[in-house]
């Protein structure tokens, strides 16, 4: 019997969630969890995971993308994790049993079970706007009408004169304003709901590595 394992070094048993949805600065090893830079090298790592997989010979479909899945090494180095739900791409869409976690998965593949690669993006784009906001994607802790993150940031994640209002309050302001935007754009085109409309995710690594 063949059995496929997956060996990395230990990590932190934090995610990155666990990371950026902190009260106070903590740091480890002389890092801060909360700046920007941090956020910005951490989803960078997590795109090139994602895309590595998508730009294989026969893709692979990780099908489970969220933050509990994103492990840091002591430098903020990314691992993907939670490779037990993926599937091969080798066709540009499968059907499949709807499996995973709810509040990261695409509405098509919730509706219909339709997988692809666009499914991943998604699940990223949930990701990406945690990392950027501090929050969670489902959260009953918040004010009424914030609830779900995703429905309550999208008006803003395109109107630069508002995005403050979905950055992590905790930077107080120390990030480029700029580069927030163009972080808050390629997350709103993730999430889009035509699986059609969401960017290759080489094509997302290219804009947060252009940062």
């Amino acid at each position: 019997m063949h059995i496929s394992v997956t060996i990395h070094e230990f990590l932190f048993t934090m995610w990155i969630f666990m990371f950026i949805n902190v009260n106070s600065c903590v740091s480890v090893g002389g890092h801060n969890f909360l700046n920007w830079a941090t956020r910005v090298k951490v989803a960078i790592g997590a795109a090139r995971a994602i895309a590595f997989l998508h730009d294989l010979e026969i893709p692979v479909i990780h099908r489970n993308i969220k933050s509990s899945n994103i492990l840091l090494d002591g430098d903020f180095n990314t691992k993907l994790s939670g490779f037990g739900l993926a599937r091969d791409g080798l066709w540009s869409h499968v059907s499949i049993k709807v499996m995973g976690t709810y509040e990261y998965a695409a509405p098509e593949y919730v509706e219909t079970g339709e997988l692809t690669m666009g499914s991943d993006v998604y699940g990223f784009g949930a990701v990406l706007l945690e990392i950027m906001s501090g929050r969670r994607i489902i959260d009953s802790k918040q004010p009424a009408g914030e609830h779900n993150l995703i429905d309550f940031a999208k008006p803003y994640l395109n109107d630069q004169k508002r995005l403050a209002r979905i950055v992590d309050s905790k930077l107080e302001g120390k990030y480029p304003p700029e580069d927030a935007y163009e972080v808050a754009k390629i997350c709103l085109q993730c999430l889009s709901i035509d699986e059609g409309l969401r960017p290759k995710m080489s094509e997302v690594l290219g804009v947060l590595e252009s940062l």
